[in-house]
């Protein structure tokens, strides 16, 4: 037997886990066979992380940048704490001594306060001759954006037939990843959507378009339709707006549904193992990992939860930047 097989059993089974929770983890198995080297190259046999190999994996060698530096430690350091969890002794790198380095936007989490007054903005929007359903559209709209934390895109392309109103559930056949997905709404909103939908029969657009949320002509609304208008409601609801790209930004909803949810599972003490893959289906991802992402957001935001969160999930909170458009 290689007198490293401990060691590179150990990498394959912290592999393992990883992809059985959503990862691809291509990249990173190559790191971690480079880390295997090392550690034979070090003379060590057992299945141990000495602070010694650690401390020579975080320098940084020639030519590299400092994103794929700390791409790297991030990779070993999930792999200390896989160790650290299965009782085999592990050094890892201090997380507040790696920068944390964020993507390009970071996600806006709306406060219960600022999406009370969104929402009533919404339902004061002024509407127009012209469309003159716009203001119960967007009175809907809104809520449907947190309530389900779908797409917009999904929303925008609903057909009719797509609420189910006894069961209340609705089909997302449009999805980014072209998967459909039935996903249960709650009993407000049911109600709210019922309600919606005989308001909109008395316009005569409603009786010759497949759109539940049909403009004046029939089709479904633009997403930069949708834009122009949520800036208003923004402007009304008095919250600041960086521009386009810099937000908040329409999406930024289905990142609080997200992060509100993994919130008040915490505070409920509900098994996050358990439930996070149900609010990754729930919101249509690939796998785990990029519903992972909003434990780091859910960890920052709210202070009274980051110790229970650090203790029992640090293993899954991930290092690097945040994904976008998630």
């Amino acid at each position: 037997m290689n007198r490293n097989e401990p060691f590179r059993r150990t990498i394959n089974d912290f592999i393992s886990e990883k992809r059985a929770i959503g990862y691809k983890y291509d990249k990173n198995e190559q790191i971690l066979m480079r880390v295997a080297n090392l550690h034979e190259k070090m003379g060590n046999t057992e299945s141990v992380l000495p602070k010694e190999l650690v401390v020579k994996w975080a320098e940084k060698t020639p030519y590299e940048t400092e994103t794929n530096r700390l791409h790297r430690i991030s990779t070993l350091r999930g792999l200390a704490e896989y160790m650290q969890r299965i009782g085999l002794p592990a050094y890892s790198i201090p997380r507040k001594s790696i920068p944390y380095r964020e993507g390009t936007y970071v996600p806006y989490i709306y406060t219960d306060d600022e999406l009370a007054r969104i929402f009533r903005a919404a339902d004061n929007i002024i509407s127009t001759a012209e469309t003159p359903f716009r203001q119960i559209q967007f009175s809907l709209l809104v809520r449907m954006l947190y309530g389900t934390g779908a797409r917009i895109s999904e929303l925008l392309n609903l057909e009719k037939q797509d609420f189910n109103l006894q069961q209340g559930t609705i089909l997302i056949r449009h999805s980014k990843l072209d998967k459909e997905r039935i996903i249960p709404v709650s009993e407000s909103l049911r109600v709210r959507i019922i309600s919606y939908m005989k308001e909109m029969a008395q316009y005569g657009v409603w009786h010759n378009t497949c759109y539940l949320f049909p403009n004046s002509v029939g089709n479904c609304y633009s997403p930069n339709s949708i834009y122009h208008y949520f800036r208003r409601i923004l402007w009304d609801a008095g919250i600041s707006h960086g521009g386009r790209g810099k937000g908040p930004r329409v999406h930024d909803f289905r990142h609080t549904y997200a992060v509100h949810c993994l919130r008040n599972w915490t505070r409920e003490d509900k098994d996050l193992t358990v439930a996070l893959p149900y609010l990754s289906a729930y919101m249509g991802h690939a796998g785990a990992r990029s519903t992972q992402y909003y434990l780091r957001l859910t960890a920052e935001l709210y202070p009274d939860i980051i110790s229970r969160l650090d203790d029992a999930y640090g293993w899954m909170i991930p290092e690097v930047s945040y994904e976008r458009n998630l």
